[in-house]
């Protein structure tokens, strides 16, 4: 980890330079890291390891959007991906999430091969990255079927955008929103999820359901 004990900006400035070294030597790189971000912003591809065993070998991007368990999901991604519990429900072709009595209905096209009839009735893992939650307007027009109430714990200006820590019925949650947005601390607002990038996972090994 050459560059664990250099300053946030300096690691800034030294990423862009091996990036820079390794294109000029054309050369294969073996980079071992603790920092997603590093190993995001420099590999092609990465190989994400826990306990020394090898979870997920793949593209930065399709780490991001197709983890294959919740390690990876959480591991990936800056913040971290939020998890919640969901009940799995059908009727006809359809499945529903049951999150604390609001029931949100997941996508046919991610659904149609029919996987998740096992897991009929049962408890599962759902994955919702922050920044696939928001409480504009339009992004509440767009989706539906997927508010829930939520009540603002903290609300962190980070200049371009804004986070916000929620609870809802005694879970938490991060939401990624615009600087524009009226949410603050102690308020009780309305928040949609994009239910096309909603991750569902086994509660026992922890591997992806929808992937």
């Amino acid at each position: 980890e050459p560059l664990s004990n250099l300053d946030a900006k300096l690691r800034t400035s030294m990423r862009t330079e091996i990036i820079k070294l390794h294109k000029k030597l054309a050369t294969t790189f073996i980079y071992v890291t603790h920092d997603q971000t590093e190993a995001m912003t420099m590999g092609d591809r990465i190989v994400v390891m826990k306990d020394g065993l090898i979870q997920q070998v793949d593209t930065p991007q399709n780490l991001y959007d197709y983890p294959c368990n919740i390690f990876v999901a959480g591991f990936i991604g800056s913040p971290q991906m939020n998890f919640l519990d969901g009940t799995l429900n059908k009727s006809g072709n359809q499945y529903t999430i049951d999150l604390a009595g609001t029931t949100i209905p997941l996508p046919t096209e991610k659904t149609a091969d029919g996987k998740l009839d096992a897991y009929v009735g049962k408890t599962l893992k759902v994955g919702i990255r922050p920044e696939d939650i928001k409480d504009d307007e339009e992004f509440l027009a767009k989706h539906p079927n997927s508010h829930i109430n939520a009540e603002v714990e903290v609300s962190e200006l980070m200049g371009a955008e804004i986070y916000l820590y929620l609870t809802y019925k005694g879970q938490n949650l991060m939401a990624r929103v615009a600087p524009t947005s009226k949410s603050r601390r102690g308020d009780k607002i309305v928040v949609a999820m994009d239910t096309n990038k909603i991750h569902l996972f086994d509660p026992d090994t922890e591997k992806t359901l929808l992937n």
